[in-house]
């Protein structure tokens, strides 16, 4: 072990990322990170589930709410940025055995988070209400989605450290404490969610405030632990400064997650805007509780592909490539007979799911009939999730890209606006556009991944190889 070795206890725990045997290691480290991924999923829906059984007003809030979501998936985008761009080359180098490379990494992550806060805050603030109108709202909506996003924008600081820093956590080994870290801030948003919008009867500004207060009490959670001697890798005084060439090379990979993210704002925005100009307020709330039931099945899927990430990375800097095969194989496994199962399960319970966010009849009918339509193609995104995942732990920053900007800006995008112009305006046709963009982006992961496989995961000679 090299010189900049970490103590005992938090040594052992990237160590077992080269040795331990792969299936138990898939477990220890995807299970805390689904956990945290489901846990995740509270902040993102239990707003929305409360703010839309508000007595009254629960379906025109619950819209407004949504026409907000763009700006909050750009927050969570520059937190991807930083950490699933920093946290996959901080393991590479743990792999490398360079400790204080990965603490160059993290440390220039940290500073960027900072500083890219600032800059949120202060623009989404001073131009807010033109944005909103301009992803879909409407005079009815606008107060609502204003009053949510004003509040919000506060704690983006705090959202950029929970989110962005986390993954740090996890690409050591340490699941069980990244997914501790998002459960403090989940349970307690739980709780404080019913107390601020009905007790103090502050409906979504009450969400909201709930919201970020529970996200600082995470982002304190995360920067405490990674600041102590529990961590392998650990902010230091030393390494909180923006060096060039460190922050280019977290770009470079930071890129794809960052543009996955942030392009899910220009999906909504699109959605909605469609939905507003052929359909009206009833579809853009649609879109609201589809693409909530969408994170509430996909969010799982990245805890699995985001746990594995740090073996397949800490072993591709240590050359032993066998076990990057042997997790990716095991990976592709899971992923798609998650994504069968998720179709299924959508297919059968799309009204009690819609019914979870409204008790609004004509809401639940229209998009319990959406998603048959909209779900069509999940089943096959399982195999683009841990092909791109692969492509991120072995540090391939340009394919990332494109596979990032393939199945919603190339495809989504431009076949939700063509799809209604053929369609003679009808708004189902916007729906359509969610399976074709599922299946044809998968198809080219897997033929992309499979092209690559030998040149990027070369074979040693015969004996060379045992099972793990």
């Amino acid at each position: 072990m090299n010189k900049n070795s970490s103590p005992a206890g938090a040594q052992g725990s990237d160590q077992l990322l080269g040795t331990a045997p792969i299936g138990r290691l898939i477990l220890k480290l995807a299970l805390p990170a689904v956990a945290a991924q489901f846990i995740n999923v509270l902040y993102n829906i239990v707003d929305r589930i409360y703010i839309g059984n508000i007595p009254g007003i629960g379906a025109t809030a619950l819209t407004g709410v949504g026409v907000a979501f763009p700006i909050l998936m750009v927050i969570s985008a520059f937190a991807a940025f930083a950490g699933m761009g920093g946290a996959p080359l901080a393991s590479i180098r743990l792999g490398a055995g360079d400790k204080k490379g990965a603490e160059r990494i993290l440390g220039n992550s940290f500073c960027f988070l900072l500083i890219i806060s600032l800059v949120l805050t202060v623009g989404f603030q001073v131009f807010k209400r033109p944005l909103l109108y301009a992803f879909g709202a409407s005079d009815n909506l606008i107060g609502y989605a204003t009053d949510y996003i004003t509040i919000y924008l506060w704690g983006t600081v705090s959202v950029q450290l929970a989110l962005g820093l986390n993954t740090f956590i996890s690409a050591q080994g340490r699941s069980t404490t990244a997914m501790l870290s998002v459960a403090i801030g989940a349970v307690l948003n739980l709780l404080l969610d019913p107390l601020f919008i009905f007790v103090f009867g502050m409906g979504v500004k009450g969400a909201a405030i709930a919201t970020i207060i529970s996200q600082t009490v995470s982002a304190v959670w995360v920067v405490a632990f990674l600041f102590s001697q529990s961590s392998v890798i650990r902010l230091r005084r030393a390494t909180l400064r923006i060096e060039p060439r460190v922050l280019g090379s977290i770009a470079a990979l930071g890129v794809a997650p960052f543009i996955m993210q942030s392009t899910e704002s220009l999906v909504t925005i699109t959605l909605n805007s469609g939905m507003q100009k052929y359909g009206g307020d009833l579809y853009v709330g649609t879109i609201t509780i589809l693409q909530c039931i969408m994170q509430m099945l996909v969010l799982p899927l990245q805890g699995v592909t985001q746990g594995t990430q740090p073996i397949i990375s800490y072993n591709y800097g240590a050359k032993n490539y066998h076990r990057v095969r042997q997790t990716f194989k095991r990976v592709l496994a899971i992923s798609l007979g998650y994504t069968i199962a998720a179709f299924l399960l959508v297919s059968v319970f799309a009204r009690p799911l819609a019914r979870m966010f409204t008790p609004d009849q004509a809401l639940i009918a229209l998009t319990a009939r959406a998603a048959a339509v909209f779900f069509g193609g999940v089943w096959a995104f399982g195999a683009q999730m841990a092909c791109q995942a692969a492509f991120m732990g072995l540090g391939q920053a340009r394919v990332s890209l494109f596979l990032a900007l393939l199945r919603k800006v190339i495809l989504l995008v431009p076949l939700a606006i063509l799809l209604p112009l053929l369609f003679g305006g009808e708004p189902m046709a916007i729906y359509v556009a969610e399976p074709i963009s599922d299946f044809l982006a998968s198809a080219t992961t897997l033929t992309l991944f499979f092209s690559r496989y030998k040149r990027l995961l070369p074979l040693p000679a015969p004996c060379a190889e045992t099972d793990a």
